[in-house]
């Protein structure tokens, strides 16, 4: 009897547990007098509940079917879709263990197998879950399950690749079409929860244990599974409904099999590992041994379901009497689920609304719950601004008023002279007093004394008057308090720790209008304003059958500047006629202009973003337009009505940004709460149209639209971004310092001249140029003026040094692969290439530029308007056609390297012909590679790795330092002129050294000898003056010094007496 020990012990820890949550049911409050907030900020348990603590409200409470209803909605409107945490206070599902049908396929065979008794529709989408654990010693394929019809013998398979010592490999097989095996898990004696997805569009994903392992695409996107199919588990079907065969079949048990005509989506996969209950919603096929025809064969057993869950299982049987007995009492509780050592926390799945648990340390979203009373007493902030209003004898009362009577004792007039008041101080000296706290209480009076006040008033001439005097003198207020240069001192936290910002204002007047349009439709009137920063339209309107396209366009009601002069937005006419189909036959069309909120807020102002906190819903793009609204009203039920709208933005200040931008359609959503990050939102929303710095977008929704330019964030960290700059200077200075001396050398030295020397020259002048340029370029960035002239300069002389490039290949094409001797006609085209051709390129682009020339940031060409391609497309073309000579320079070298070792090595080997052509192959490549500029190649794979980065920084900074090497170093001629000049030298001093010699030693009787046929003034006639000499008169000349300095009796030594 000890096994009864245990179901007694639980009873009594899950007993203390239940006890110590009971709740006395003591809220003076309904449901409806508190609101959630959104965290879209991936947090563990605790730091959710903390960020909802710091806000003055707790983590969101769910216990009663309202509440789960309303935190459903909440969510949904939302479009969140994913589980988020809530307080500990959930329902705990208490169950008993439960039984299920096992089958046991013990060894393989060709035989065994189970088959669906169910006739299965055309399935667009699938899903098939289930539960199973493999044969220890069994390895190979091995078929989970297997779909066939008539037409297609393959049409839906679950395969498995076991492997000794490796883990369990799965794969889906649809129509034909076999996908990757992935890894899914161990090979061992445990049971496992696998899930597969298919949809009609080729999209499949492969779950284990309710978490998702693999997906991926185009796996059979044509066809649907077909019908009426036969559904074996088990086995492979070689025929419609049979030919199994045995080394392909199941070994292990399987269980708990569901088939879904629908995606199941990961939250929902999920929350049923945790419950282990299949979602209801599209299953076709629900586990049961009288919906399957098992063959004899094959062992069927009853036994415990392997699904465990999250949730304590506790003896229901032994509770009943216990919660019998307390739901009798007038005592409200809750019953939850105590943590364990490693904690679970209450989540709450918007898909199913159902509560479930999850490790307190994981990371998801959260809902905050607050209750409005927190709010509902508003005192007048002892600040600067209010002090001298209450010293005005003319507003003096008004605050004193306000200071006395609590909220619900204020009435409209009182705010109309609040209003007053505050608009003329503002108009007045009042910005520079501004705070948060007068901000905050200001948008407070509004959006709950105005907002409560305004439904307690019957609707009447005064009334609406007021009410308009109000809304007038609010929003003129707002829009002073908009200005960028005020709201600078206004924004941030106040004393008790709230954020004010733009859209604390934006909030406010969102429920101010829809407060004066509920009272104007009485009387079937609207209302426009349009100030310096806001303008407000409000519009009765009828609608019918016929109802035309809507159009909100700001610069028809008021002065607009040219860049907002396109700004519209479009209620089509459909969704008028669909609203008015649903019983809405007259509404007020609410919209707000906010024309400068991009210029107070910015990237910068919000706060940076983890990795984890970077997705589809929180966008850390730049506002570069305008803010534009709009709401359909019902003024009936006072309630705001879904349609989509349809809004056009023009951009401004995009093309001061370097960084390459894609426009975002996003819409501000106050349920964020944005202390804690941005709460500009894209979800519902798309782009339709992109111009010249205007935006066109689709959203499915109402609210405060903008668009965002989402700036393409850098692929490298800080420090990597140091490094590569680092090394860029060190190299380029290198390079400049080769370069020079390059150049030095070129200039100095008695080279023989040639079309090939000049071109060399005004490639390292070019070069020079821009180094030097490149390496100043960081003092010009803070002026426009100067970092512009800075940027057309290297513009100028990296194009030039291109251009010698592009005449280098020509030159090169000329001499090997034409054979064109004759260089005096064309060295005027070629200075006209190197230095007329980047003259021309970069006067067009400057006068195409419209002064948006250099980028932002760095003084180089603007990417953002497409002046950058005045450089990249020259550039590209020069690298193709000099790619196409160094291809044809090579064939040609290796020809001449494969001839030349057959005519002087009859006995090589075809290896070492092989090896010499390879060695001419990679000589010319390496030669002609840094005066080619073809290292710019590797610009292309940058994006790809910052290993390819660090190489093209290497390659470019360096390249003076190539040239250098390959051409100053290592070059023929410059080498025979130095040794000339080193011969000269000798030759100089053993004449000096003849010349300053005794009497006695030149009368000397030794004979001196000179070169055969020569004398010694023949022989000082033949050294060469003459620059033009060609290299086989220096050869010459060098034989003949040699010669000379060879006679043992030209000696620089004194003969002995």
């Amino acid at each position: 009897m000890h096994w009864l020990l245990f179901p007694i012990l639980n009873l009594l820890v899950c007993f203390n547990n239940c006890i110590s949550a009971f709740t006395l049911e003591t809220r003076s409050q309904t449901h409806d007098e508190s609101y959630y907030e959104y965290v879209p900020d991936r947090l563990q348990w605790n730091r959710a509940g903390e960020v909802c603590k710091q806000r003055s409200g707790t983590l969101a409470t769910v216990s009663n079917k309202i509440e789960d209803q309303e935190l459903t909605n909440f969510l949904k409107s939302l479009y969140i879709t994913q589980p988020v945490w809530i307080a500990r206070k959930v329902k705990t599902h208490l169950t008993s263990p439960s039984e299920t049908q096992i089958l046991e396929f013990n060894g393989r065979s060709e035989t065994k197998h189970a088959r669906l008794l169910h006739k299965f529709p055309s399935m667009d989408s699938v899903t098939v879950c289930t539960r199973l654990r493999f044969d220890l010693n069994c390895f190979g394929i091995s078929t989970i399950f297997s779909y066939s019809i008539q037409s297609f013998i393959n049409e839906f398979q679950l395969r498995a690749n076991l492997i000794q010592g490796e883990p369990i490999q799965l794969a889906l097989l649809v129509h034909g079409v076999h996908g990757r095996y992935q890894t899914a898990f161990d090979h061992d004696d445990s049971w496992h929860s696998v899930c597969v997805t298919w949809s009609q569009n080729g999209r499949w994903a492969l779950f284990k244990h309710g978490l998702v392992v693999a997906r991926g695409d185009g796996l059979n996107s044509s066809d649907s599974i077909g019908q009426d199919g036969h559904f074996i588990i088990g086995q492979e079907q070689d025929t419609y409904g049979g030919s199994f065969k045995k080394d392909e079949s199941f070994s292990g048990s399987i269980t708990d099999l569901h088939i879904w005509d629908r995606v199941l989506n990961s939250s929902e996969i999920y929350t049923m590992e945790n419950e282990c209950s299949p979602v209801s919603s599209g299953l076709v096929f629900k586990w049961s041994e009288a919906s399957m025809e098992i063959e004899p064969s094959l062992t069927s057993l009853r036994g415990d379901s392997p699904c465990q869950g999250n949730i304590t299982i506790l003896a229901t049987s032994l509770l009943d009497p216990l919660l019998d007995s307390l739901q009798n009492q007038t005592l409200s509780f809750k019953l939850f689920r105590s943590p364990q050592s490693d904690e679970d926390c209450g989540i709450f799945d918007p898909v199913t609304g159902n509560l479930a648990h999850a490790n307190c340390d994981s990371f998801r979203g959260a809902v905050c719950q607050f209750k409005k009373e927190v709010l509902d007493v508003i005192t007048v902030p002892k600040t600067q601004f209010f002090s001298i209003l209450s010293k005005n004898p003319l507003t003096k009362l008004v605050i004193e008023e306000l200071s006395v009577n609590t909220s619900q004792e204020r009435n409209l007039t009182v705010l109309q002279q609040l209003s007053q008041a505050v608009l003329q101080m503002l108009e007045a000296d009042g910005p520079n007093l501004l705070t948060s706290s007068d901000v905050l209480f200001l948008t407070q009076m509004i959006e709950i004394d105005l907002t409560a006040l305004a439904r307690s008033y019957s609707a009447g001439d005064d009334t609406a008057e007021v009410m308009v005097s109000i809304a007038t003198n609010y929003v003129k207020a707002a829009s002073v308090m908009l200005e960028p240069h005020m709201a600078m001192q206004w924004m941030g936290l106040t004393e008790n720790g709230v954020s004010v910002e733009p859209f604390t204002i934006v909030k406010s007047i969102d429920n101010l209008t829809e407060a004066l349009a509920d009272m104007l439709a009485v009387e079937e009137r609207g209302f426009t304003l349009s100030t310096r920063n806001i303008d407000v339209f409000v519009k009765w309107q009828k609608l019918s059958e016929n109802s035309p396209s809507h159009v909100f366009k700001p610069s028809t009601i008021g002065s607009r500047s040219s860049s907002s002069g396109q700004d519209e937005l479009l209620i089509p006419g459909t969704e008028l006629q669909r609203i008015y189909t649903l019983g809405f036959e007259e509404v007020m069309l609410i919209h707000t202009h906010y024309s400068r909120l991009s210029e107070i807020v910015s990237e910068v102002d919000q706060p940076p973003l983890s990795h984890q906190e970077k997705g589809k819903r929180v966008l850390p793009g730049h506002l570069t337009s305008a803010v534009i609204s709009a709401s359909v009203r019902d003024t009936f039920k006072a309630q705001t009505i879904p349609v989509a709208v349809q809004y056009t933005l023009s951009s401004s200040h995009v093309v001061e940004y370097s960084q390459r931008v894609t426009p975002v359609c996003a819409f501000w959503n106050f349920s964020f709460m944005h202390n804690y990050t941005n709460s500009w939102s894209s979800d519902g929303c798309r782009v339709t149209f992109v111009g010249s710095g205007v935006t066109s977008c689709f959203c499915n929704h109402t609210t405060n639209f903008a668009v965002l330019m989402n700036y393409l964030e850098s692929k490298w960290s800080p420090e990597e971004e140091l490094i590569l700059t680092k090394l860029t200077f060190i190299g380029s200075g290198a390079s400049l310092c080769a370069l020079v001396v390059t150049l030095m050398l070129f200039t100095v030295l008695d080279i023989p001249k040639s079309d090939r020397t000049s071109i060399h020259k005004n490639l390292f002048m070019s070069l020079i140029c821009a180094q030097v340029i490149l390496l100043c370029s960081g003092s010009a960035i803070h002026n426009k003026v100067a970092c512009t002239l800075v940027a057309a300069l290297l513009h100028l002389f990296f194009m030039a040094a291109f251009s010698w490039m592009l005449v280098e290949g020509l030159l090169l094409w000329s001499k090997v692969v034409a054979v064109n001797l004759n260089e005096d006609r064309h060295m005027k085209y070629y200075y006209l290439i190197g230095w007329g051709l980047p003259v021309l390129i970069v006067t067009i682009t400057l006068a195409s530029a419209s002064g948006k020339y250099s980028a932002d940031g760095h003084c180089w060409l603007s990417v953002q308007n497409g002046i950058i391609w005045g450089f990249a497309g020259p550039v590209i073309f020069i690298i193709m056609v000099n790619l196409m000579v160094l291809t044809r320079v090579v064939v040609i070298t290796i020809s001449t390297a494969k001839r030349r070792s057959i005519m002087l090595a009859m006995g090589t080997s075809p290896v070492e012909q092989a090896y010499e052509q390879m060695r001419a192959a990679v000589k010319a490549v390496l030669v002609l590679l840094p005066i080619l500029g073809l290292t710019w190649l590797c610009g292309v794979l940058v994006p790809f790795s910052i290993v390819m980065a660090y190489i093209f920084v290497l390659l470019n900074s360096l390249q003076g330092l190539f040239i250098f090497l390959i051409y100053g170093v290592y070059n023929t001629e410059v080498r025979s002129t130095v040794n000339r000049i080193k011969e000269r030298r000798k030759a100089l001093n053993f004449s000096n050294c003849a010349s300053s010699r005794p009497s006695s030693s030149v009368t000397s009787s030794r004979p001196v000898s000179y070169p055969l046929g020569s004398s010694p003034s023949q022989d000082e006639e033949s050294t060469p003056t003459d620059n033009n000499s060609t290299n086989q008169g220096s050869g010459k000349e060098e034989e003949k010094t040699r010669v000379s300095l060879s006679n043992p009796h030209s000696t620089c030594t004194d003969n002995p007496d």
